[in-house]
């Protein structure tokens, strides 16, 4: 990552972060405190991005193509919060408590919600609300410091981003609750207003323990351009964040994981991942932290795919630090997953991104003429990309046909009374959440000897987890042998019940 540039001004507290235009061009009109209301059309905006995320993530759920991990795991955890009890997930193992895998407290903000309608789809809209809202302290900064023009490229462009995209895309995460937060620390941060960016990025500490170091990167940022006397704030958060990361990471959650470690640290020292490591101990430490921050390729290829709808001028300003944290524990992750451009794992470098991005257009000071230059670059990038990820369905017309064996896979489901005891292929799993006691077929750590199993026989290889073909149906034979009885078969969904 490249440094802010050494004649980058710093901001004094409390001050405008909107500087005379050097180009002849009248600087936009603001309003004196910054807290007017948002136009109309920024909501439009915003609503419009609400609804193409709902429809692709409701759409995907409907069609049965989410998934046990994660969005099952997420579910089970919003409904203990519902219930009035910690979040343990079924899915994970029998009873496992979830505040020991990731401590992310902030699910319970969804348990009013799941009262309301106890389903999956209410994660889903929760999410795709989040991540629209995000929109909002993006334009509005953008709209002050450049314009309206600019504020409706470069909300349309962040909406639609493939970073957001493939989150939206694959089910549901905690992270959703970390876009919006960003946004609005940035955009503050970008503009002068400290207190502002210190206090929505405290919060991050309660979505996740690696939201720590980002936490840390916004204080010290807010730190350095408050000058003297004003840095006790940006100082005092970047401590917390690190503290609560090492507090969470070493004491919290091997205290609350029946495993009595923090799972996760495997993936950055020599787990199974399939980075192919460079020996242990010292020698796999140097290989991690500099020749495999870009090896393999894919590393590269995923920062340029991230910076690529900025058109790199993220790298311009200081606020790109940001982003730093995570693609470090990317970079050095045994896991290859965390290398790619798939998944989740973008969804939070999204807002940092396209907050450095406005912050260096509006730091340029560039004319007029090469502002629309940048601006029609980007949403070029932005719409270049769209076809190659999540967003990219909704254009073509097998997304919104419905097999017909979706209905038959409801009518065996129906079958299973509620409250019971299941097990089910992965994508039946998020069906089940609401009413049964769910867990994985041929997921080692699932209940064993469930009342239920329902398991669908014709998924595609490709899209086969955890078992493949053979294996599944070694699996089924193996119930039968022990008291299962086949209640239904039909169209390659197969429901098996226990002998009493």
């Amino acid at each position: 990552m490249h440094a802010p540039p050494a004649d980058t001004p710093a901001l004094p507290p409390q001050q405008s972060a909107t500087p005379a235009r050097t180009d002849g061009r009248p600087a936009p009109a603001a309003p004196p405190d910054g807290r007017s209301a948002p136009p109309w059309w920024m909501w439009a905006a915003v609503s419009g991005l609400f609804l193409v995320y709902a429809t692709l993530s409701l759409r995907t759920h409907e069609r049965l193509l989410s998934h046990s991990f994660d969005l099952a795991i997420f579910e089970q955890a919003v409904r203990s919060y519902a219930e009035g009890h910690l979040p343990v997930s079924e899915v994970k193992g029998p009873g496992f408590p979830l505040l020991g895998d990731h401590f992310s407290p902030v699910l319970a903000l969804l348990a009013p919600l799941y009262w309301i309608w106890p389903s999956a789809r209410t994660l889903l809209l929760a999410q795709a609300a989040l991540v629209a809202v995000s929109a909002l302290p993006l334009m509005r900064w953008a709209h002050r410091a450049l314009g309206t023009a600019a504020a409706v490229v470069l909300g349309l462009a962040y909406g639609l981003s493939w970073g957001l995209a493939s989150g939206i895309g694959f089910d549901f995460h905690e992270w959703a609750f970390a876009v919006p937060l960003l946004a609005c620390s940035l955009a503050a941060l970008g503009q002068g207003r400290l207190r502002a960016a210190v206090l929505w990025a405290l919060p991050l500490l309660l979505v996740k323990e690696d939201m720590g170091l980002t936490v840390a990167a916004i204080g010290l940022l807010a730190a350095w351009r408050a000058g003297k006397g004003g840095r006790r704030l940006g100082i005092a958060a970047a401590v917390a964040g690190v503290a609560w990361m090492v507090l969470a990471m070493l004491v919290v959650l091997p205290a609350l994981n029946p495993s009595g470690s923090y799972f996760y640290a495997d993936f950055l020292g020599g787990g199974d991942g399939g980075g192919g490591g460079a020996g242990g101990g010292l020698g796999q430490l140097l290989h991690k932290a500099t020749i495999g921050l870009v090896t393999p390729e894919t590393k590269v290829a995923t920062l340029v795919m991230l910076l690529a709808p900025t058109l790199f001028l993220a790298l311009r300003s200081p606020l790109v630090l940001v982003a730093v944290p995570t693609l470090l524990w990317r970079g050095v992750s045994d896991y290859a997953s965390h290398w790619g451009t798939g998944f989740h794992y973008s969804l939070t470098l999204m807002p940092i991104l396209f907050a450095a991005f406005t912050d260096a257009l509006h730091r340029r000071g560039t004319t007029a003429a090469g502002l629309r230059r940048y601006l029609l670059g980007a949403a070029g990038v932005c719409l270049v990309l769209l076809p190659s990820h999540s967003l990219g369905q909704l254009l073509q017309p097998p997304f919104w046909k419905t097999d017909p064996r979706v209905a038959v896979a409801h009518h065996v489901l129906d079958r299973i009374p509620d409250g019971a005891t299941v097990q089910a292929s992965d994508y039946l799993v998020p069906h089940l959440v609401h009413r049964t006691s769910v867990s994985l077929f041929g997921w080692a750590d699932s209940r064993p000897d469930p009342e239920w199993i329902v398991v669908d026989t014709r998924v595609v290889p490709e899209l086969r987890w955890p078992l493949n073909a053979l294996d599944e149906s070694i699996a089924l034979a193996g119930a039968k042998s022990r008291g299962y009885r086949t209640v239904a078969e039909e169209s390659g969904f197969v429901l098996l019940g226990r002998t009493r």
